[in-house]
């Protein structure tokens, strides 16, 4: 078992008959994903998904994973979604897989986050792994430019063909490579007031337990907020 399958798996654990579950994009979530639908399967698991992508929510389906849209539920009780880089402050940036928009709103709605990684995207300080920024297309080369004179060395995001990658809501992805990153919270004040700027990809103070995948085995971290 690798060490993504090995942290999705024992994530789903977490997960109880009667919850609404929201479902994470993106490799590492992919095996909670598959895991979840194990035990919906083979134990009648009684669950409701909301997922955060529409390639999970295929995957989902797929499974026999009964899904709700985000507007028809009051809350969810746990999201589990990977990260694509924690620091040691537990702060996480997230977007790798295009998804941030719905996940931060998924994360947002529920009562606890569970952020599953292998030991690889635990960092000191956040930045190396690149910042997603999702714009509008009208006046994202005036967002672009913006970011070059920042210095935050901005590049576009493309699709496998090359082409600039569309997420799931239809918008553009700008990749900032800063490097480090060290105030987050004041650089995500200051994204938030750009107008044309949809989402970033910090997720600040939102994660409640990280499980990392080991060559020991999944070690369970819980978050003090």
């Amino acid at each position: 078992m690798n060490l993504k399958e090995m942290v999705g798996y024992k994530a789903a654990e977490f997960v109880k008959d009667g919850m609404t579950v929201g479902l994470g994009t993106g490799s590492t979530a992919y095996y909670m994903v598959e895991a979840i639908g194990k035990r919906v399967k083979e134990d009648g698991l009684q669950i409701v998904g909301v997922t955060t992508s529409f390639k999970t929510a295929d995957h989902a389906r797929a499974l026999g994973i009964p899904l709700k849209d985000i507007d028809e539920v009051e809350k969810i009780d746990l999201t589990i979604d990977g990260a694509d880089e924690i620091s040691s402050q537990y702060q996480g940036i997230k977007g790798g897989g295009a998804a941030h928009l719905f996940e931060k709103i998924v994360a947002n709605l529920s009562d606890k986050n569970i952020w599953i990684v292998d030991e690889s995207k635990l960092v000191d300080e956040l930045g190396a792994f690149p910042l997603p920024i999702e714009v509008v297309h009208f006046g994202s080369g005036q967002l672009f430019k913006l970011f070059e004179k920042k210095g935050y060395k901005p590049t576009w995001r493309n699709d496998k063909e090359g082409k600039q990658l569309v997420t799931d809501s239809g918008n553009l992805i700008i990749d900032l490579n800063m490097g480090l990153i060290e105030e987050p919270l004041k650089l995500a004040k200051w994204l938030d007031s750009l107008t044309g700027v949809v989402e970033h990809g910090l997720f600040l103070n939102c994660v409640n337990t990280v499980i990392v995948g080991t060559s020991e085995g999944p070690v369970v971290e819980e978050v003090n907020r």
